[in-house]
């Protein structure tokens, strides 16, 4: 899996960004392009906002138990795949807002680097490793970009 965390793979995903426009189409899945970017960045919002509550106790078990893995391995996601309530996007959004509030997050995330991530907790997944953030990070960004064709 590429490292979300080096220069030059953030540098090489914001490409990928920059070449989608707001008359790009999916090859597959529900969202507009614009909906696409904001439901990539929910992921960095979960990190850097409180704009979601944590889960209670009962659920953070159930996604621990039964969601982190596929979600924090290196395995690819299968198009059309269930999404979390909190990173469905179904309103109309901004295309330049949302394109640089992910590009922001990104770069962020970038700067601060893995070992800043290595430890840190995810509201829902629990204690996650710098491998596991960068997976997280990564495949999600990669899946949609592919989805968008770029």
């Amino acid at each position: 899996m590429k490292n979300i965390f080096t220069k030059q793979i953030t540098e090489e995903v914001i490409g990928r960004i920059n070449n989608l426009t707001v008359e790009t189409q999916p090859t597959w899945g529900k969202m507009n392009v614009a909906q696409m970017l904001a439901h990539c960045a929910v992921a960095y919002e979960g990190v850097y906002t409180d704009k979601f509550p944590k889960p209670n106790a009962f659920v953070r078990f159930m996604l621990k138990t039964f969601v982190k893995k596929q979600v924090v391995s290196e395995k690819p996601y299968a198009k059309n795949g269930r999404t979390a309530p909190q990173f469905l996007i179904t309103d109309t959004r901004d295309f330049e807002i949302e394109k640089q509030k992910l590009v922001d997050c990104i770069v962020k995330t970038q700067e601060l680097g893995e070992e800043h991530f290595n430890g840190k907790e995810s509201h829902s997944l629990g204690k996650l490793t710098k491998e596991e953030w960068n997976n997280l990070f990564y495949k999600h960004l990669d899946h949609h970009l592919n989805q968008f064709r770029v």
